[in-house]
C-alpha cells in the first residue's frame, strides 16, 4: 500500500512539473473559478497594431511577421490585403486557408501566432485591477466592466494616461457622473497601451475655530467637497457673539508654504448676494 501511494504521488508530482515550475492544479482551478467563470473566458481578438507571425507550410514564401494596420488589415505576399481585425488567431488561420484553397493550393496548413497584442492596464478603485486585452474596438465602460466595475471607494474622476505621437504620456480626466450617463461622449474608445487610473476617494479635513458652537476638525470625502457655509453649519453654527461679516479662511500656499488669508462675508453668502466657496484640505476657518 505504501509503495502504491508513493507511485501515485510521484505520478501526480511529475504531471504538474511544467518548464521547471511546480503548480498546484487544484489551487489554480479554484483561483480561476473565483476570478473568472469559464463561461466568461474570452479568446483574444486581433486588433490594430498587433504583431502577427504567419506561416504556411505549403508556401514558405508566405511566411512573414506583420503588424496590423490602423484599418485592421495586413498586407501579405501573394494574397494582398486581408481584413483581420476582430478575428481570433484560429479564425484567421481558417480565413487564410480558405483564400489559399480558392486561389493557390488545396488543404493549406496555416499557423497564426500573435507575437504582440495590445493590452490596457486598469488600476485603482476597481473590483479586479490588472492588465486586460483589447478585443478589437473597446470602450472605457467595457474595460471598466471587465475590471469588476468601480468600488464604493472610487472618487469622482477617472484618469487615462495615453501616449502621444511624440512618445509622451498625456492625461485625460473624465467625470464619473458624466461617464455613467447614457449616450455620452465621455465613454470614449480606448487605444492600445492606455493606462486607466481610478483614484480612491480620500478623506480630507478642515478646521473651524472661534465663535462657533462646536469648534474643531471636520472631515469630508474629496468627491463630496465642502463649502464654507457647510463647514460652519457642521461646527454647530455661529454663536451670538460671532462677527459674520468677516470670517477668515487660512490656507497654505502649496508652492511657497506661506499662509494665505482670505476674508468672507457670511451674511451675504447666506442671503445669496455672494457665492459660497469650496474649502480645501487643511483650510482653517476662524470666526471672530
Amino acid at each position: 500500500m505504501k509503495l502504491k501511494n508513493s507511485c501515485l504521488l510521484a505520478v501526480m508530482f511529475a504531471s504538474v512539473m511544467i518548464t521547471g515550475l511546480v503548480f498546484c492544479p487544484l489551487a489554480l482551478a479554484q483561483q480561476a473559478s473565483e476570478t473568472q467563470p469559464a463561461s466568461q473566458v474570452i479568446e483574444y481578438r486581433i486588433g490594430a497594431k498587433d504583431l502577427l507571425e504567419i506561416k504556411v507550410y505549403e508556401l514558405p514564401e508566405l511566411n512573414q511577421t506583420v503588424r496590423v494596420a490602423e484599418d485592421g488589415t495586413v498586407s501579405l505576399a501573394v494574397i494582398g490585403k486581408v481584413e483581420v481585425s476582430g478575428l481570433t488567431a484560429q479564425e484567421l488561420e481558417k480565413k487564410l486557408a480558405a483564400i489559399l484553397d480558392e486561389k493557390y493550393t488545396k488543404n493549406a496548413h496555416v499557423t497564426v501566432i500573435i507575437r504582440e497584442h495590445q493590452k490596457i492596464a486598469v488600476i485603482g478603485a476597481v473590483g479586479r485591477p490588472g492588465v486586460y486585452e483589447m478585443a478589437g474596438q473597446t470602450s472605457l465602460l467595457q474595460i471598466l466592466s471587465e475590471a469588476g466595475g468601480l468600488t464604493t471607494q472610487a472618487g469622482k474622476e477617472i484618469h487615462i494616461l495615453r501616449q502621444n505621437d511624440a512618445g509622451q504620456k498625456e492625461r485625460i480626466v473624465l467625470n464619473v457622473d458624466e461617464l455613467m450617463k447614457k449616450s455620452n461622449d465621455a465613454n470614449l474608445m480606448l487605444q492600445p497601451k492606455d493606462e486607466i487610473i481610478v483614484p480612491f476617494d480620500q478623506q480630507l479635513t478642515v478646521f473651524v475655530y472661534g465663535e462657533v458652537k462646536n469648534p474643531g476638525a471636520i472631515q469630508f470625502m474629496e468627491s463630496k467637497k465642502i463649502t464654507l457655509l457647510q463647514a460652519v453649519a457642521q461646527a454647530g453654527g455661529l454663536t451670538e457673539w460671532a462677527n459674520a461679516v468677516q470670517v477668515q479662511v487660512k490656507r497654505k500656499d502649496p508652492k511657497t508654504g506661506k499662509d494665505l488669508n482670505y476674508w468672507y462675508n457670511l451674511k451675504k453668502i447666506v442671503n445669496g448676494s455672494k457665492p459660497d466657496i469650496y474649502l480645501q484640505d487643511g483650510d482653517v476657518v476662524v470666526v471672530h
